[in-house]
């Protein structure tokens, strides 16, 4: 059977627009600080989607092909930090796996296309994926969504008002009203032209009339100031066995401490409040090595105040325990963060006999457990909400401190393991994603870099450079009131998940009703 050359060219010319669109959304995030390129990203992808045969959306399979293909198009790009120090497959698995949720969009934005509130039901339709793709499998990989390329961009108001998810939704749905600009152009209507502007812009209408109200770096009356350090001691070397000299990665921070109590007594720096380490900063569990401890202790001292100990603890059943420890001088340690969502193929491996199939790296995971608690610690009457590393990404966990009485947040990270790549420049934006979200100063310490401290507003006051030792010290201020999206907590999301829900149903009866019908799938309902 000879083929249509004119079909063949329609769907290279949908494959390649495809992945532009994916590569699209992979600029837009950082370091670089392309953000406005995000809406342009959805808004090819769902011409694509609902355009691409000509006369209406595509089959659900062709869906899902272009679908898949945009999420490769990004997440290949953004996600290499997986396999600097295993190789590609690991890297590649992932992406591919991630790209699968994008291919599901496809499939659920092409029925969902057939109603006539096409535009908003797309954009639902994207924070319903994201969701899935946060939650599943292993407890899901919220890492590339939408709302992390943002922290530079004009709707960043938005998380304080419904966190993350309505952030995300925010850039979907102003993609969405751009490609409903475009279909009207195409047709000529100048109603839907009308229409698709006002859904482009709605969102960052929205985001400028909420900017005033936000937390963001007013005064609470309620608050007070306090000095806090954060301590990049840097590792001896990059790579995964970075922590086979697990002794100098504690002496590294433990010098770094001592040479800012020097400055302190000298004049040339504030003393400190509170100082944090980064995650792993003591690999050699202080609760079960004397010469750790005492070490600590030392730095404790010397500098005058608390520190946020990084460390891997040993439990009795020989796993190990992620935590953060508030060791306070001689009094030694006191209250402690157990990291409570642990990193799959990193911290712990699933299905260890079967992976280890595939990779001579399988044995090279942790063992580690999560941890319980609310994610606060307290230090010398400061109340400190701490997401460790990987934690930053979920949204439950730093919403859970903040709910908890957080007055500011710590995020000890350890990114040696990811060598010079774009990942710490990725968590660093989810940071500042999470100050305006709850309204709090985030204190990002890593051992390698970037260590940074991010206001309330969102905005990097003071950062590192990567693998050189350094100490940040900054006033902040401690705040007790909360953002809307604290507040509110997950319910945004559920809304806006349950309402992309009832559009693929609506769109699945359409496309039932019209099949039934006409014997064929129909246009796009105007």
């Amino acid at each position: 059977m000879k083929r249509d050359p004119r079909a063949i060219t329609r769907v290279a010319a949908s494959s390649a627009v495809s992945v532009a669109s994916g590569l699209l959304l992979y600029l837009s995030f950082p370091p670089r600080t392309l953000w406005f390129l995000a809406p342009f990203s959805i808004a090819l992808l769902v011409l694509v989607l609902v355009r691409g045969r000509g006369d209406g959306p595509q089959s659900k399979k062709a869906g899902f092909g272009y679908g898949l293909l945009a999420g490769l198009g990004f997440f290949v790009p953004l996600l290499p930090w997986i396999g600097v120090y295993v190789g590609p497959l690991p890297w590649l698995a992932l992406a591919t796996a991630e790209s699968v949720f994008t291919g599901l969009f496809g499939v659920l934005a092409v029925v969902a296309a057939r109603t006539r509130w096409w535009p908003l039901a797309l954009a639902l339709v994207w924070s319903l994926v994201e969701w899935a793709r946060s939650s599943f499998p292993f407890g899901g990989f919220p890492w590339g969504r939408l709302a992390f390329g943002q922290p530079d961009g004009w709707l960043l108001p938005l998380a304080g008002v419904g966190g993350a998810p309505l952030l995300s939704f925010g850039v979907a749905l102003t993609g969405t009203g751009l490609a409903a600009v475009a279909v009207a152009l195409l047709e000529k209507r100048l109603r839907g032209i009308i229409v698709g502007v006002s859904v482009a812009a709605s969102a960052s209408i929205v985001a400028l009339a909420v900017a005033p109200m936000l937390i963001g770096d007013s005064h609470d009356p309620d608050s007070r100031t306090i000095t806090v350090a954060a301590i990049q001691g840097s590792v001896p070397r990059l790579g995964l066995d970075f922590n086979a000299q697990r002794r100098a990665v504690l002496d590294n921070h433990v010098r770094e401490t001592l040479s800012l109590a020097d400055d302190v007594r000298a004049g040339r720096t504030p003393a400190p409040d509170l100082v944090v380490w980064p995650e792993n900063a003591s690999d050699i569990d202080p609760l079960r090595n004397a010469d750790a401890a005492t070490e600590i202790t030392a730095a404790s001292e010397a500098v005058g105040a608390p520190i946020l100990v990084g460390s891997v603890l040993v439990n009795e059943d020989r796993t190990t325990t992620n935590s953060v420890i508030v060791w306070d001088g001689a009094a030694g340690p006191g209250e402690r963060h157990d990291k409570k969502i642990i990193q799959p193929f990193g911290e712990y491996l699933p299905w260890r006999s079967f992976f280890r199939l595939f990779s001579e790296y399988a044995d090279r995971a942790g063992y580690f457990v999560p941890g319980t608690g609310n994610g606060v610690v307290h230090a010398d009457g400061i109340t400190a909400g701490i997401a460790t590393c990987y934690e930053v990404a979920f949204d439950r966990a730093l919403n859970e401190s903040v709910r908890s009485g957080a007055e500011f947040i710590a995020i000890p990270t350890n990114n040696a393991t990811f060598g010079d790549t774009e990942m710490t420049y990725q968590q660093l934006a989810m940071s500042r994603v999470r100050a305006v979200e709850h309204g709090r100063s985030v204190v990002v310490a890593a051992t390698s870099g970037v260590s940074a401290i991010v206001s309330p507003s969102g905005a990097v006051t003071q950062r590192t450079e990567l693998f050189v030792p350094d100490a940040l010290v900054s006033e902040i201020e401690l705040r007790h009131d909360t953002t809307v999206a604290t507040d509110l907590g997950a319910i945004p999301e559920y809304v806006l998940c349950s309402l992309a829900a009832i559009f693929v149903v609506v769109g699945v009866a359409r496309s039932r009703r019209t099949i039934h019908t006409t014997g064929s799938v129909g246009k796009i309902d105007h």
